[in-house]
């Protein structure tokens, strides 16, 4: 959420960086604007009431000795009226307020300055080169599904009978496959500092506001039947970011770093057509989550490292990969700088996102009162970073494209065999 404060200060300069985003942004700049100003007016007038009510009530007793029962009966009558009128506009303050509050709900991050400007992923400029070589076939490879459902690891006819389109099946090496790749990823991420976590993927609706994914995306979670509000995460930046809510955590705390696996859920709406084979962008999905909270000063340089944990993930398994960084058009609805990780997939001759981390500075903080106390013992708001550690079933996908044989198995990365527990899936 931005602060109301810095929007009233610095309206242009608000609409002139939302503008990157979309120009739309700046029409809801000024709607926000509008409603402050009334809010204000009533404000204003609850205190000039109040003031009056006051300053009445103690003269009260002056004006019965001096002018007798009757003036003071009247100026009782005044101070009713006045005690009267301020209740009603007390009474309009607090819908006033929550009318702010949604709207600043609705609008999102600040671009950052530096970030490059553009309207979609076509203008994500790479920022760091592939140094893995790619792989070399001397036959025509096969996309993840087919050389899956060959090897008899992957079954979607299966999952659809079970839940419809867009859900996958693992099956036997298939499933130790994607067991394997997780606690490979959470091993790895823990010895970088991250502290583990096993959370709950049902979250109430106050914790899907703190990290912004409602109101704005409400239709692409899936919501769960009667009270309280619940739904199915999207992420586990979700409950991880939100453990700390509403707290204020000391300075030494800090950064507090958590890795958590869990699987996500996602509706996909407004994909229809799109990527609809495979792994690439199923309902539901595994994922492991990396997030930090930071000091403001460092949450630049603690994103650079987020950046670079993820990349440790590919760099070990060898599986080739680059990084982009996001333009003004593309980043997400929290973030205000993102790179995003993007892995080789043969089949497409291209890359395909596997990560993105963002650093989303105080917006996140702000919506569920995450601070800390400075050294000046002042209260700030922490800034908030998050970064897929990475997508499990698109490292599943990569495995199986990049290492691909001619007679249809497929190599174990040398990093993941302990895990797993051979070198190689071969037909049965």
């Amino acid at each position: 959420m931005l602060d109301i404060k810095q929007i009233v200060a610095n309206p242009e300069e608000i609409k002139k960086r939302l503008a990157l985003r979309k120009p739309a942004l700046a029409e809801q700049v000024d709607e926000v604007l509008t409603k402050y100003d009334a809010y204000k007016k009533i404000l204003a007038r609850v205190e000039e009431l109040r003031a009056k009510r006051n300053e009445m009530s103690k003269s009260i007793g002056k004006i019965k000795k001096e002018q007798g029962d009757a003036a003071a009966q009247e100026a009782m009558k005044e101070v009713g009226k006045l005690k009267e009128e301020m209740t009603a506009q007390e009474a309009a303050l607090e819908p006033a307020k929550a009318e702010i509050d949604n709207l600043l709900l609705s609008i999102p991050n600040l671009p950052n300055e530096k970030i490059p400007v553009g309207v979609s992923d076509a203008d994500n400029p790479e920022v760091i080169p592939c140094t893995i070589p790619l792989p070399k076939f001397d036959f025509t490879p096969l996309d993840h599904q087919a050389v899956g459902e060959k090897l008899g690891i992957l079954d979607f006819e299966a999952a659809a009978a079970l839940s419809g389109s867009r859900f996958a099946l693992f099956k036997g090496d298939g499933a130790r496959l994607e067991r394997a790749i997780i606690a490979f990823m959470l091993d790895l991420h823990a010895k970088k500092g991250y502290t583990e976590i096993m959370p709950p993927v049902i979250v109430n609706e106050n914790i899907l506001i703190g990290t912004g994914q409602l109101p704005k995306f409400r239709e692409d979670m899936y919501e769960l039947l009667g009270e309280p509000k619940q739904f199915l995460i999207s992420t586990a930046e979700i409950p991880l970011t939100n453990l700390n809510r509403t707290r204020t955590v000391a300075e030494a705390e800090l950064p507090i770093k958590l890795t958590a696996y869990t699987p996500c859920f996602r509706k996909e709406s407004g994909t229809y057509g799109k990527d609809t084979r495979g792994l690439i962008r199923n309902h539901q999905f595994d994922k492991v989550e990396l997030v930090m909270l930071s000091k403001p000063e460092n949450s630049y340089e603690m994103l650079e490292q987020m950046v670079s944990d993820a990349q440790d993930v590919l760099k070990t398994l060898e599986i080739p990969y680059h990084v982009v960084e996001l333009c003004s058009g593309d980043i997400g609805f929290s973030s205000a700088k993102t790179y995003d990780i993007e892995v080789w997939m043969p089949s497409e001759n291209r890359f395909r996102e596997i990560s993105s981390c963002s650093n989303c500075l105080d917006f996140q903080a702000r919506r569920m009162g995450l601070r800390f106390k400075n050294a000046q013992g002042k209260l700030e708001y922490v800034h908030t970073l998050n970064g897929s550690g990475l997508a499990v079933g698109r490292t599943f996908a990569a495995i199986l494209e990049n290492f691909q044989q001619k007679d249809g198995s497929v190599i174990i990365p040398k990093a993941l065999r302990p895990y797993f527990g051979k070198d190689k899936i071969e037909a049965k």
